[in-house]
């Protein structure tokens, strides 16, 4: 417990809040300035002339506020005196729950319930995620499982209307070799995948990478699902190139997971930066298995925070419209180049047979596990 007077509550705050490395390069910079900085205040001459806000001490020091999450000494300060630090994601700007489960998998509540709770929260859609069919220790569901609970969607977002909708999703097992865990017609059917990895944890750091990129580069991945496989006091997560495949989930497209599940808090805040400096996507999800579990969210929303993610980052930062579009659009582009690596070649407008035969040969390399 810290006990601070007002007058000296902004500087209390600081020196509670701010990492070793983050006040030793304040008080480096205060020095440069002529300052000093100690848990009473910023001083000049002895005389305390910032302390009784945070704010107050970081103008002093011509630095825009830094939050409290980004204290770190991992880049802040510089950012700071240019006045580029982000606007960091907030509860507020979080409009859809994805990654969610029904009692038709290993859920606790029904289809309606789930998305009955998440309605009633505030949200605008609800995106659930049941397991697939591998995930035998799940209840994944079957084909037909699935038939019926698109059924029950259609159903439910015709009484919703506009104001609500439920997403038809699934979290489809990365199986060992890459592929998911359905073929290219079932996979279809779904508005959103989030591709996860559930077993085979110690396979060699080179394999389990491959077998997540290829995952990654399958066009029916939207979200790559609690990245390492990490439960925290349980177990650590699998060994893999997470830098590759954040530039493959960049170059794809593919949504990173920051799990919310406060036993995975994956993707780990210290890659965040990484991600957005290769132009990732974000989703914070809860993997919700209750409606109550919906609320944990918000350890999503902390991490991402600590990360430093904007919400123009965050894929369910989209409101309905704009994640409704960015799906479709999605689709649009899978088939598009589906039928451009099904056209013949017809030798016109000075086609080139041998680019031809490359582009039909990314297009299978990019199909792998379907």
């Amino acid at each position: 417990m810290h006990v601070a007077n007002r007058d000296r509550l902004g500087a209390a705050l600081l020196f509670a809040t701010g990492s070793e490395s983050h006040l030793d390069q304040l008080q480096a910079l205060a020095k440069k300035k002529g300052l000093s900085l100690d848990p009473n205040g910023l001083r000049r001459n002895g005389k305390v002339i910032a302390a009784g806000t945070e704010k107050e001490i970081y103008e002093a020091l011509g630095l825009q506020f830094i939050e409290p999450e980004l204290r770190e000494g991992r880049g802040e300060i510089v950012l700071a005196r240019k006045n580029r630090l982000p606007r960091l994601v907030r509860y507020e700007d979080i409009h859809g729950i994805l990654h969610a489960h029904t009692n038709a998998s290993d859920g606790v509540n029904t289809l309606k319930q789930m998305a009955e709770a998440t309605r009633k929260r505030g949200f605008s859609y609800f995106g659930v995620a049941d397991h697939s069919k591998s995930a035998h220790y799940a209840g994944g569901i079957t084909v037909e499982q699935i038939a019926a609970q698109h059924e029950a969607i259609e159903e439910l977002n015709a009484r919703y209307g506009d104001g609500f909708r439920i997403f038809k999703g699934i979290e489809s097992d990365i199986l060992v070799d890459g592929s998911l865990d359905y073929p290219d017609e079932i996979l279809s059917r779904f508005d959103f995948v989030v591709a996860s990895v559930h077993g085979q944890f110690r396979k060699d750091r080179a394999s389990q990478t491959e077998r997540i990129l290829r995952a990654v580069t399958n066009p029916h991945t939207t979200i790559l699902g609690h990245m390492t496989g990490r439960q925290l006091l349980r177990r650590p997560g699998y060994d893999v190139d997470v830098e590759r495949i954040l530039a493959a989930c960049a170059e794809h497209g593919v949504a990173v997971e920051i799990n919310a599940n406060p036993w995975r808090l994956d993707l780990d805040w210290r890659w965040h930066q990484k991600a957005i400096d290769l132009g990732c996507w974000f989703s914070i999800n809860p993997d919700a298995h209750s409606t109550a579990e919906i609320d944990v969210i918000k350890w999503g929303v902390a991490m991402a925070r600590k990360g430093g993610v904007s919400p123009d980052r965050v894929l369910n930062a989209l409101d309905l419209t704009a994640f409704h579009a960015h799906l479709e659009a999605r689709k649009a582009r899978f088939h598009t180049k589906r039928l451009r690596a099904r056209a013949p070649f017809s030798g016109k407008s000075g086609s080139n047979p041998k680019k031809r035969r490359l582009l039909q040969t990314k297009h299978r390399s990019s199909s792998i596990g379907r």
